[in-house]
């Protein structure tokens, strides 16, 4: 039966990342104290602080990696806190590690062909029968290709053959690829050179605005994920200590100074 005007409108479901109350440990560590922080969609939330503030520990609860011992994660109505990574991947959580993560063996196209194949096989539906997100708008290698030409130009070579800006631009497409809501980036600009850095960040940033992408990036080079991002969140031995608007903590000199170090 088609629906009528005067059918009840349907709620639209809450969208993007939620983390609630997030607590971690590594043995009697404390590594995440009763974390808060939203990463909506179309937004790009920045996560900061200083080594051991806890930020890649954020990074692996939400992915499935580290199990919490307190708190919950949900990505729009979907309780994911608990769940194994692999169905945090097929959830729509996309991850790029610190390090370069790509299979040396495989050869350029191969590693992109990884994520296409997630992206193709992973349901689209959330898992109350919603509508998930829309799709990133990069659904094929062309599309990878137009935003890092340099990989096209080694398709067909080992991703061992690769540079280190190279080998970033290639696991951050074969995350696209997956067709993510949430990206999750772990120190992206670690050991690139600034030219590097800033080609990575524009494409983010293009990203976000196109799409209904949700991009959480953990950054110690605090200047430049302000400069991208929309929120900021400031960790410190496992707490929050700031949450604003990214303009206003990059305005903020006593902030800068005792925690973002410039």
């Amino acid at each position: 039966m088609n629906s009528t005007l005067d059918d009840p409108p349907t709620e639209r479901p809450e969208t993007g990342l939620r983390i609630r109350g997030l607590t971690a440990r590594y043995g009697p560590v404390l590594a995440l104290d009763e974390v808060d922080l939203t990463a909506p969609r179309g937004q790009i939330t920045a996560v900061l602080g200083a080594n051991g503030a806890g930020k890649t520990t954020l990074l692996r609860v939400v992915s499935g990696l580290l199990r919490p011992s307190g708190g919950e994660v949900l990505l729009g109505s979907r309780n994911l806190t608990d769940s194994a990574a692999e169905d945090v991947a097929r959830a729509g959580v996309a991850q790029v590690p610190e390090g370069r993560g790509v299979i040396t063996e495989l050869t350029v196209e191969e590693n992109l062909r990884l994520g296409a194949l997630l992206g193709a096989t992973r349901s689209r539906a959330a898992g109350d029968g919603t509508p998930a997100a829309p799709p990133v708008p990069v659904s094929d290698l062309p599309d990878v290709f137009a935003l890092f030409p340099s990989l096209e130009r080694r398709r067909r070579q080992s991703a061992h053959s690769l540079s280190g800006g190279e080998r970033q631009m290639l696991v951050l497409g074969r995350a696209l690829l997956s067709a993510p809501e949430v990206l999750l980036l772990d120190e992206p600009s670690l050991g690139l050179a600034p030219k590097v850095v800033a080609r990575i960040f524009a494409v983010l940033r293009e990203l976000v605005d196109a799409g209904g992408l949700a991009v959480l990036l953990v950054e110690q080079n605090a200047r430049s994920a302000l400069s991208i991002a929309d929120t900021g969140v400031v960790l410190n031995l496992g707490r929050v200590v700031a949450c604003s608007d990214a303009s206003a903590l990059a305005a903020d000199d006593e902030l800068r100074h005792a925690y973002l170090g410039f």
